[in-house]
């Protein structure tokens, strides 16, 4: 078992950044990608960005590329989502999840354990 906790949200005007945390405990040993969902009330949950804690590859839909940078410490068992810019498109329950592949996967699908989720909510 393997247990996510999520930190950093929060109410930010446009333009406005912030940084959410993600923290792994438990089995990590075979969690080798971690990644940062987002859920829009009636929308797909989507992959923002992920990245492969082997070899550092990661992955950024296109939406916010230059925009969110995802980083880890592996040290820490944590990954971070710098989001700079941020609009109000990207209000959103953020989601941090942690999966097997050795690459960064946006699949929902490759991902077996979820944390609890932290508002993020963008005004303009």
């Amino acid at each position: 078992q393997v247990q996510l906790v999520e930190s950093g949200g929060g109410l930010v005007q446009a333009g406005g950044s912030l940084r959410l945390s993600c923290t792994a405990s438990g089995s990590t040993f075979s969690s080798h990608t971690m990644g940062w969902f987002r859920q829009a009330p009636g929308k797909e949950r989507e992959c923002v960005a992920a990245i492969s804690k082997v070899s550092g590859r990661t992955y950024v839909v296109d939406s916010v590329k230059g925009r969110f940078t995802i980083s880890r410490d592996n040290a820490k068992n944590t990954v971070y989502l710098q989001m700079n810019s941020l609009k109000p498109e990207d209000t959103a329950v953020y989601y941090c999840a942690t999966g097997q592949t050795l690459y960064p996967s946006s699949w929902p699908g490759s991902y077996n354990y979820w944390g609890q989720g932290t508002q993020v909510t963008v005004s303009s």
